[in-house]
């Protein structure tokens, strides 16, 4: 199960981070696949890819939503695993010491249809 997770940072002021309860028009989806191969445990595959949609319900009453063509917010995915006793990660952009180092995020540029 997912945990959406919100580290809302306005204009350099830190304001911790949230969890949010989502259900309903908060609900947030995912798909995962893979490349060159089936996708099931310790196949061997070329690849993998994963999308998820975040409604902006969730978001709400944050600043910018729905933000507007060009807006960018600053942003991370993570995936951890404890299969087999160990921890297994996946990071979309580098953090060094923690999952709250939100000056390390990667970008998110919106654009228009």
């Amino acid at each position: 199960r997912e945990l959406p997770i919100l580290i809302p940072n306005f204009g350099g002021q830190f304001l911790g981070w949230r969890p949010w309860h989502y259900e309903r028009d908060r609900l947030t989806r995912k798909a995962t696949g893979t490349v060159g191969g089936p996708k099931q445990p310790h196949a061997a595959i070329q690849g993998w890819r994963a999308e998820f949609f975040i409604p902006y319900a969730l978001l709400r009453p944050l600043q910018n939503v729905p933000p507007k063509p060009g807006t960018r917010w600053r942003a991370n995915v993570y995936r951890m695993d404890y299969d087999e006793g160990r921890r297994a990660q996946w990071e979309w952009a580098h953090v060094e010491k923690s999952f709250h180092e939100y000056e390390r995020f990667g970008d998110l540029l919106f654009a228009g249809r």
